[in-house]
């Protein structure tokens, strides 16, 4: 039997489209997507921005490390911290990496290949030491990646496509939902079977309702559609992700008091913060 704290989310990086650390986003980080979720003695990786190389820092004193790093998409502020991961170079560790949204025109393998080439990059993934393999999957496919660890997965509405999440372990459900652009008045049915009933959803809020008809288009959703779907799927927590660069530490502090008062309990992630379902 697990202790509840076996099963738990790290935020490495929040911020969406490119990093910005500084003075102004000290508070809520400046790091892009990445995640560390923990069920029991196993480590699950989301997305590899920027907050990657922070994370493969720590867990490169865990050896061997056997890892599953599953990617939402390939746009560049989601894979850039890729060839930064520490835990690559260092023979005896396993690594997989999956993606859904590539089939079947392209593989995730040769993408990483191609992002890695010169003169983008002065070394290839063929210098990496530890035992690298590559799955491509479809979108709505379940992943079992442990025998006691369930991951359903979803298609987002985001341009050249993007993967939705949702872990399974212990009795309770963990959503991860970033990249994805709702549509004004209605509610993606395919995101509401996903978080249905999960005890944390991490969702993509970029931007206000009130920011939003500027940017249609650009693949990505507001805070308070993220309410509106938990409320939708009867899940519990909200927890807003992908910050704008643009939104500074406190505009994030005015946004948190505004999420709070629509909905108690909604929280905005944090770099270095750890939850529990």
């Amino acid at each position: 039997m697990t202790k509840k704290e076996d099963f738990f989310v790290k935020f490495w990086g929040v911020r969406g489209s490119i990093a910005c650390p500084g003075p102004a986003t000290v508070r809520y980080g400046g790091n892009t997507s990445c995640l560390e979720v923990g069920c029991g003695d196993r480590r699950i990786i989301f997305d590899a921005g920027t907050g990657l190389r922070n994370l493969g820092q720590v867990l490169a004193a865990t050896q061997p490390l056997k890892t599953n790093l599953l990617l939402t998409h390939t746009h560049f502020d989601h894979v850039c911290g890729f060839p930064f991961f520490i835990p690559l170079f260092i023979p005896g560790n396993e690594i997989k990496l999956w993606a859904g949204h590539l089939r079947p025109d392209l593989g995730i393998e040769q993408v990483l290949i191609d992002m890695m080439m010169a003169p983008l990059f002065p070394v290839p993934p063929a210098i990496f030491q530890a035992d690298v393999s590559y799955q491509d999957f479809d979108a709505g496919d379940t992943l079992s990646l442990y025998d006691d660890v369930t991951v359903r997965t979803c298609a987002l509405n985001h341009p050249n496509r993007a993967t939705g999440y949702r872990v399974e372990f212990d009795g309770r459900a963990l959503c991860y939902v970033t990249d994805t652009e709702h549509v004004e008045g209605e509610r993606d049915q395919a995101i509401v079977e996903l978080i249905r009933g999960a005890d944390i959803v991490v969702y993509d809020a970029t931007y206000t309702d009130a920011e939003y008809p500027k940017f249609k288009g650009y693949g990505h959703s507001t805070w308070e559609e993220g309410v509106r779907l938990v409320e939708a799927a009867n899940a519990d927590r909200l927890v807003i992700f992908h910050h704008d660069p643009n939104h500074d530490d406190d505009f994030m502090d005015q946004l948190a008091l505004d999420a709070e008062a629509r909905r108690p309990g909604t929280i905005i992630a944090r770099e270095g913060e750890t939850l529990i379902p």
